[in-house]
């Protein structure tokens, strides 16, 4: 056999004796079945992606078509590793399709044009959940509500609708699972509409301190904490020279202890998958220091009124982060995420619960149902750190990646910049140097274990 010819092996074993005889010749053997596709959309890539999304593909079998307006980042991202067997996270066969995704039309033209229908379109990007939807819709595949997609990603909307939750709320289709009229908790809030002129909330009753933030934004960017009229125009006229005319939302400030609310459904059954407490930097800005894992089950009444909430915004297909504060018996909603939660938490949950978690995911958008039991662990604990630069500049030494198992505590540690890198200070997770992820079963030995690493590494900035 020849070992340049690369389909000699795949080809019926032919013995010179039979040639020109009256034996029948073999059947041609038939083609091999083609993987079912996935339609995978994405801006820049994330560790969600590249170590979550696309190796869960890969063990359930599917192709991927990933439509993206950064091809060549993801190129450089995943280099040749689809179907590398020795890759840490085998990717499956993959497809890198330039495509503005923003544009929900442009989404489906690409689609369509590709000439192979879909089995699901899926995105965990935020910016990207209504155009995902869209599409899934268009080509008769299960998917997201865009209305809730719409809902969740912008928050002036998710405000009213929230506030609109109860017996009298005008939209019959999603209001018919509302719980009634202890659904909403309602956060008084304003919008500052796109191209509108900050000076026109000089007089806005507002009550102070309160928060301005992107009506559509993401991971704390220009969220800021404001003590008075003249510094709420200040603040969102600053917000207006980096963002030209976007619309901005103004919050009461909720204060208290900030947790979130990680859930998978399939539009049938509603899983609670676990619950996080987030520690902020001091105000006025609100950057995540570090997170907890919850003991299971997350506390109540607390989860029971954030999943009414949940219902009530018509959220309940695939996964969903949500953020919220308690005060007292209430849990009052921030924000809802409509997409699993980031910055590597949602790798090391899947970790902890001893579930394909990813491909749970993916199965949802491929139409399959949920099982009733996850069969998820309880025992679990995890406390993510962050370490955060300080101020601009270069990382002059920080420590290299590492992996340590001590005491029933595993340390991974994960740098998120280069040395010799140079950076403005953002204020948001982009500040990120290095995620340490300590996992274990007692909380007291994670949290001995992270306070000695800290102690002897350093991470300096010039």
């Amino acid at each position: 056999m020849n070992e340049n010819d690369l389909d000699a092996a795949s080809r019926p074993f032919s013995s010179p004796a039979l040639r020109g005889s009256s034996a029948a010749p073999a059947a041609p053997a038939a083609p091999a079945p083609r993987p079912p596709r996935l339609h995978l959309l994405a801006l820049n890539p994330t560790d969600s992606v590249t170590e979550g999304f696309l190796p869960a593909a890969a063990r359930l079998g599917l192709a991927v078509t990933l439509l993206t307006d950064q091809p060549e980042a993801h190129e450089r991202a995943y280099g040749r590793r689809e179907g590398d067997s020795a890759a840490p996270h085998p990717f499956p066969a993959l497809d890198i399709v330039p495509c503005d995704v923003r544009d929900f039309a442009e989404v489906i033209s690409r689609i369509a044009a590709d000439g192979r229908h879909p089995r699901a379109v899926f995105t965990n990007s935020d910016h990207l959940q209504v155009q995902a939807a869209l599409a899934a819709q268009y080509f008769g595949l299960p998917g997201k509500d865009w209305r809730a997609a719409l809902r969740t990603k912008n928050k002036a909307e998710l405000r009213r609708a929230l506030a609109a939750a109860g017996p009298d709320v005008a939209d019959p289709v999603w209001a018919a699972d509302a719980a009634g009229p202890d659904v909403a908790d309602p956060v008084w809030s304003a919008e500052l509409a796109t191209g509108q002129d900050p000076a026109t909330l000089a007089g806005l009753d507002a009550p102070y301190p309160c928060v301005v933030k992107p009506r559509e934004g993401v991971a704390s960017e220009d969220v800021v904490l404001v003590a008075d009229a003249d510094e709420l125009v200040r603040r969102c006229a600053e917000i207006r020279e980096r963002r030209p005319g976007a619309a901005l939302v103004v919050e009461e400030f909720l204060d208290g202890e900030l947790r979130t609310l990680e859930t998978l459904g399939d539009g049938r059954t509603l899983h609670v998958l676990g619950a996080f407490r987030t520690e902020l930097s001091p105000p006025p800005h609100f950057i995540e220091e570090r997170l907890h894992l919850l003991p299971a089950p997350p506390p109540q009444p607390h989860t029971d009124q954030v999943l009414a909430q949940l219902r009530a915004l018509g959220v309940g297909f695939g996964v969903c982060h949500t953020e919220y504060v308690v005060q007292g018996d209430r849990a009052r909603l921030i924000e809802v995420n409509y997409r699993a939660i980031g910055d590597q938490c949602d790798l090391v949950l899947a970790e902890l619960l001893g579930i394909p978690l990813f491909e749970h995911i993916l199965r949802t958008h491929l139409g399959e149902p949920l099982p009733d039991d996850l069969g998820a662990r309880t025992d679990g604990r995890v406390r993510m750190e962050y370490v955060m630069a300080d101020r601009a500049g270069r990382l002059a030494s920080a420590p290299p990646a590492s992996v340590t198992e001590r005491d029933g505590v595993r340390l991974d540690y994960r740098p998120l910049r280069g040395i010799g890198e140079e950076h403005p200070l953002h204020r948001t997770n982009r500040d990120f140097l290095g995620v340490l992820r300590a996992t274990g079963t007692d909380q007291a030995r994670i949290d001995a274990a992270v306070a000695r690493f800290l102690a002897a590494h350093r991470w300096e900035i010039v």
